[in-house]
């Protein structure tokens, strides 16, 4: 292996030996408490908003490094709706999620049109949208917090509340055995889709990467995933927002990488011009990343009202920098056309571990944002200087 390959190899692991670093770091100066079983599914169910919401971010940077700082906002406003018309209107669950979900698409279609055709800025019109839905969902809440307690089937059905788990259905033992069977049937499913896709490149005589290479991170992702299941099964299984975020990760996952759609992302942001003369309709990607990004956000908002089981004005503050922290501190570029969902996901997680490990060493709330912005500063700093050749100044 060349200099140049072993660099792009040491570029695409960078982020995950760093999860591993900071895991163990915080592993050891917790006493190991963030190992726990219980923390482990607390990361994830707390978590949970900050994967759906960054999948769909990446998407929108990577059609040129934009961002949409209007989520946190949609999260609340759509939740709002969400919570009163359930409460107060007595609307039937289902109907409610989608008129939540129709909101969240009108939403984005909304954005996405000032973006994609009279081509305003992203950073204007979504600033204009945090503030305009921040302000729609006091005047939605009338400033007041409405409990969701009483919806117990729509708080289960997105992941809220103390016991939604799913069922352990091959026993009732302190190891919950569903959970432990679920992780080893990922592994395979993993193993073979990976293997799959790499002998298929090989067959038609596309760049494959290095064999042994591919067969090490086989190994370390699969072990991962078997000893996280293996912690969530000492607790009380898979909790059910992990589902939600499943399905996001593997459907947008499979997007990006296997559809020609996906990849007009990549291509509008590596060079949006050389894309429009090739035929492809640019607007109408722009479009799409916001529209997604409003459906998304609408699932984001009802994730978060499942889980505090009410909806208040100040629900989803700051939503927006933790997505947008997770995309560029998972790998995507801040000039857009580079990215991976798996990127984003590690990127999420790491933030997660941030945040958890901290809190569980009881650090200040200041310093706590202190220690997440030079994260992501660093994130972008290695981003721009790997692109040029390791040169920290850009000489005229």
């Amino acid at each position: 292996m060349n200099k140049a390959k072993a660099f792009e190899v040491a570029k695409k692991l960078t982020m995950i030996i760093v999860l591993v670093l900071v895991t163990a770091f915080f592993a050891v100066k917790t006493g190991g408490a963030i190992l726990l079983p219980m923390n482990i599914s607390s990361l994830i169910s707390q978590n949970a908003y900050v994967f759906i919401l960054a999948t769909g971010m990446l998407l929108c940077i990577l059609t040129g490094g934009n961002i949409d700082l209007s989520v946190g906002s949609v999260v609340c406003f759509v939740g709002a709706i969400g919570a009163v018309i359930m409460v107060n209107m007595n609307v039937n669950m289902y109907v409610a999620i989608l008129i939540m979900i129709g909101v969240g698409i009108l939403i984005g279609a909304w954005q996405g049109f000032w973006i994609a055709f009279v081509r305003i800025p992203p950073f204007i019109v979504t600033l204009a949208g945090m503030l305009i839905f921040r302000g729609l969902s006091n005047v939605v809440l009338d400033g007041m917090t409405i409990s969701i307690k009483d919806q117990e089937t729509f708080v289960k059905f997105f992941g809220g509340g103390a016991d939604c788990y799913i069922p352990d259905f091959f026993g009732n033992g302190s190891l919950n055995l569903t959970c432990l069977f679920g992780g080893i049937l990922a592994v395979a499913v993993f193993v073979i889709l990976q293997l799959k896709d790499y002998f298929t490149k090989k067959k038609k005589g596309y760049e494959t990467g290095n064999f042994a290479g591919m067969i090490g991170k086989l190994v370390v992702v699969s072990g991962v995933i078997v000893w996280v299941a293996y912690k969530l099964a000492q607790h009380k299984g898979i909790p059910s927002v992990l589902i939600w975020v499943l399905i996001v990760v593997i459907i947008y996952g499979y997007i990006t990488s296997n559809t020609t759609v996906g990849r007009y992302f990549y291509a509008v942001g590596g060079n949006e011009k050389a894309t429009k003369l090739s035929g492809i309709n640019t607007n109408k990607v722009y479009f799409l990343a916001y529209l997604n990004m409003g459906f998304l956000s609408a699932l984001a908002g009802m994730v978060t009202i499942a889980r505090m089981t009410s909806a208040q004005p100040t629900y989803g503050q700051s939503y927006e920098m933790d997505a947008i922290a997770s995309c560029f501190i998972g790998g995507a570029s801040a000039y857009g056309g580079i990215g991976t969902v798996p990127g984003v996901i590690i990127g999420a997680i790491l933030m997660g571990v941030i945040n958890l490990g901290m809190s569980l060493m009881g650090v200040d709330q200041n310093m706590q944002k202190v220690v997440k912005g030079l994260v992501l500063l660093l994130a972008v700093i290695f981003d721009v200087v790997s692109k040029r050749g390791g040169k920290l100044i850009e000489k005229n």
